[in-house]
């Protein structure tokens, strides 16, 4: 443990302090630090963080025994109380998280993703690979920090954002070295890095995706170039950076990741370091070769969608920079599924196939609707998706118009709707939908809606997409979150339905 003058010492040195008064406690240890006021302890430290804060939380906290509190505002309170003036609290976040929890000196070989689309199947992948040449190596499982959930040796929990506090982050780490995991792979979002999140953190290898619009609203990023330049941060901390060669922007991105010590390019197009090429599908199950100065390999996934072979380059880039073995990465790649990502459910009589996907931007849709059309030729397509509340507001024109043009029929329902109607969303994106001739219908029951495509089949050849959610099993109401069945519990219950009525008919015929 160590004392409160260290704390205090470190963020002068690193110019944060505004002002302070810890008389008299200067040599007390710090016994936790957080920023919930339920989870502060005597002789923790506590942060006041986040335009939700409210000054009840610091008393709370202080109640329970805080020995200090830092903030970007002094607040008058009872006389003793020690406190920590602060010029940027998101700055002085990841310097308190790295005394507490001894990581200044990183433990773990960290790995950064980032990108509009891919991000947690790709950092899955990139685990299952790394999980594979540990143990031929008698190492530990390796650690996850993605948007499904989070497993560093210690805790393992659904997540519940794509990237963690930084407080948080570096308990994870923490915990990862303590239980002897070398490896930690983590989804970065465009949030983390504008934030601050990782500040202060050193990626081993950091990966580029892609880039497309999104996140743009007030409550996020003003416009594409915040959210772009807040991406392409990534590489001021990192050691060796993996570029996709298929994305867009590709020049300004290769420009932007010079500044890293090494890069590794990847994709099917140019010349990339590691380059995909001969991709197949047969019988449902993708191929592909690739080449790079190492070896020449064919490599087979699990999953489906065509678009997964960027995710798995991607992955094969991270292992070679990190020097794992091809035939890891092949045994790895041909058996990992990644939950709510493209899970596939098909009827008995194989005429209805539903697929569950995280898809949710302009990007992700249309790569998903271009794997479909490939992957199913000749059968209707069926779309249930909601769009957020209070955010990303250019998601509601760009996904009414892809799943309005690529469908046969749309379901509008509730996904995060906030502080705003799930009617009045709807609406909006069911403009887009309709002015390209499809059919849309808005079920704000999520699981009536889900239910009510996957009925409407009939006997018809057709793909029921149910995107937006993934494996999450929760919706956000006003300011609160609720839990909630996962989509894919969801298109379980009613593709036995659709069976069971399937085969009464079947029944009913030949009688």
């Amino acid at each position: 443990m160590k004392h409160l003058k260290e704390y205090l010492g470190k963020m002068k040195a690193a110019g944060l302090v505004a002002a302070f008064c810890i008389d008299g406690q200067e040599e007390m240890e710090v016994q936790g630090l957080t920023f919930d006021s339920k989870a502060a302890v005597p002789g923790g430290i506590f942060v006041c963080k986040g335009k939700n804060f409210r000054v009840e939380y610091l008393k709370e906290a202080l109640q329970r025994g805080c020995l200090c509190y830092v903030s970007e505002k002094h607040y008058e309170l009872s006389e003793g109380t020690s406190w920590i003036q602060v010029k940027d609290i998101r700055k002085a976040m990841p310097v308190l998280a790295a005394i507490f929890y001894e990581t200044e000196q990183q433990p773990v070989h960290l790995t950064g993703i980032t990108g509009t689309k891919g991000k947690t199947t790709t950092a899955y992948y990139i685990k299952a690979i790394l999980d594979v040449w540990e143990k031929k190596q008698q190492k530990a499982e390796t650690g996850i920090l993605s948007s499904v959930d989070i497993y560093d040796g210690k805790e393992q929990e659904p997540a519940k954002m794509t990237t963690p506090e930084a407080i948080e982050i570096h308990r994870h780490i923490r915990n990862a070295a303590d239980a002897g995991i070398r490896y930690l792979t983590m989804e970065v979002s465009s949030q983390a890095l504008k934030y601050k999140r990782v500040r202060g953190l050193k990626f081993d290898v950091g990966v580029f995706l892609n880039i497309s619009e999104d996140h743009i609203s007030p409550c996020e990023h003003e416009n594409f170039e915040d959210y772009f330049t807040s991406k392409l941060s990534l590489f001021k901390q990192t050691r060796v950076a993996c570029v996709n060669l298929d994305s867009a922007e590709k020049e300004r991105i290769l420009s932007a990741s010079r500044i890293a010590e090494r890069v590794v390019t990847f994709g099917t197009t140019g010349a990339p370091d590691i380059w995909g090429h001969d991709i197949e599908m047969h019988d449902g199950k993708i191929s592909f070769r690739v080449r790079c100065d190492r070896f020449h390999e064919k490599f087979h996934l699990r999953m489906h969608g065509l678009f997964n072979v960027e995710n798995a380059l991607a992955a094969i880039a991270a292992a070679y920079a990190y020097g794992v073995d091809v035939e890891s990465m092949k045994e790895a790649l041909a058996s990992v599924q990644v939950k709510g990502r493209m899970e596939e459910f098909e009827s008995k009589d194989r005429n209805l196939v539903a697929i569950v996907d995280y898809a949710h931007n302009r990007l992700s849709f249309e790569k998903l609707y271009d794997s479909v059309y490939k992957e199913y030729p000749g059968y209707e397509i069926y779309t249930v998706f909601g769009c957020p509340g209070d955010k990303a507001l250019n998601r509601r024109r760009d996904l009414g118009l892809i799943s309005g043009l690529f469908s046969n029929r749309v379901y509008l329902t509730t996904d995060d709707p906030g502080t705003e109607s799930v009617s009045r969303i709807s609406e909006e994106t069911g403009h887009y939908v309709e002015m390209v001739g499809c059919p849309c219908e808005c079920i704000e029951d999520r699981a009536l809606a889900i239910h009510r495509a996957i009925q409407d089949a009939g006997e018809k050849k057709t793909v029921v997409l149910v995107l937006g959610k993934g494996s999450e099993g929760r919706q956000r109401f006003g300011n609160l979150t609720y839990d909630c069945p996962t989509d894919s519990e969801m298109v379980r219950k009613s593709m036995n339905n659709y069976d069971r009525q399937t085969i009464r008919q079947k029944v009913s015929r030949r009688s």
